[in-house]
């Protein structure tokens, strides 16, 4: 089984991956870890897209990050779901700032090591407008167009609970693809 988790910065894409990866017994791939090395240096690139590849030979993974450059394209095709969260722009404010006080002068385990947890008003500007602007909407939006059949659109916090309580296994994760065959979204 693999899934590819997108989202804005913020909405939980980390914290999903984790929950699922230790759910179904999957390896998670953070792309930030790749993006960056100690001290938010950025890794060569020839390095981070061979890491990455490398990951996309296994038979199942969970791939978190919006990097378009890291195989985006080969990784919605390959996925089985593609999670996207949709969650609005105070709602990922709220909750990076609420992350930086939880991991303040620590390193996430969804980071490279010796990156610390930050934030200052340029990743504020991130997440409320550059981060979201109307051309990275519109290329979202033709993702989960393009592959509906295995999309699964969580805009909200109680959305994303629903799934993280629910014990969910791989054959669980239908219910949730409103465009699949066969299948009803369980979100009002």
């Amino acid at each position: 089984m693999k899934i590819a988790i997108l989202g804005f910065s913020g909405s939980g894409k980390s914290t999903l991956a984790k929950h699922l990866g230790l759910s179904l017994g999957i390896p998670v791939l953070y792309l930030d870890t790749v993006q960056f090395g100690p001290g938010w240096a950025e890794r060569d690139r020839t390095k981070a897209l061979g890491i990455v590849a490398g990951f996309m030979l296994g038979d199942s993974w969970i791939i978190e990050g919006n990097y378009v450059s890291f195989f985006q394209n080969e990784r919605l095709e390959q996925a089985d779901f593609i999670i996207y969260l949709d969650f609005s722009r105070l709602a990922c404010l709220r909750r990076a700032v609420r992350r930086f006080f939880q991991y303040r002068n620590k390193t996430r385990e969804s980071m490279a090591a010796g990156c610390r947890e930050k934030f200052d008003p340029e990743f504020a500007w991130w997440i409320l407008y550059k981060g979201r602007t109307p051309k990275k909407r519109a290329y979202y939006a033709k993702v989960l167009e393009k592959y509906k059949d295995k999309a699964i659109v969580i805009r909200n916090q109680k959305q994303l609970d629903r799934i993280m309580r629910s014990g969910i296994g791989f054959s669980d994760l239908g219910q949730f693809v409103p465009g699949a065959t066969g299948t009803a979204s369980i979100f009002p």
